[in-house]
Formats: C-alpha cells, structure tokens, sequence
C-alpha cells in the first residue's frame, strides 16, 4: 500500500471511476483510468483504499488527511 499512489486516486477520480477500476480489476479486464501498483493486488489495494476514504470525507466532511488516518487505522486493527 502506497499513500501517494491513493492520494492521487483520491484527487483524481471520482467514486463512479473507482468503483469501475475495482470492477475491471476484479474481473481481469483493462483499467479505464491509472491505477499505480506493482500488480493487480497492489492496485486493488489502492483502488479500494481511495474508495473507503472518498466515502469517509464524504460521509463526515473530514478531509483527507483524517480520513487516510482513520482508514490506517482501520487497516491496523484488522491485521493486529
């Protein structure tokens, strides 16, 4: 997981784009948008990341910053 590499989805695209990347990823098909990643799993990872966080700042008009921080977290706590 690269912070940059979702920052630049977050500030990029929109949900609908992501959604649709997490979509042709899963499905083995061509990304209709740059998705940064060593592979599909590491790109995945950033896809759905992006998603998470753009729902957070919209569901709590947080920005950015705290939201990344609270999906670190949330990654922390599921693989402790």
């Amino acid at each position: 997981m690269k912070i940059p590499a979702i920052k630049k989805l977050v500030e990029t695209y929109n949900l609908q784009q992501l959604m649709s990347a997490e979509e042709a990823i899963v499905e083995e098909q061509p990304l209709a948008i740059e998705v940064e990643g060593d592979d599909e799993g590491e790109q995945l990872t950033h896809v759905l990341a992006a998603v998470w966080i753009l729902n957070h700042m919209e569901d709590n008009g947080s920005d950015f910053k705290t939201a990344l921080r609270e999906y670190t977290k949330k990654v922390r706590v599921s693989i402790s």
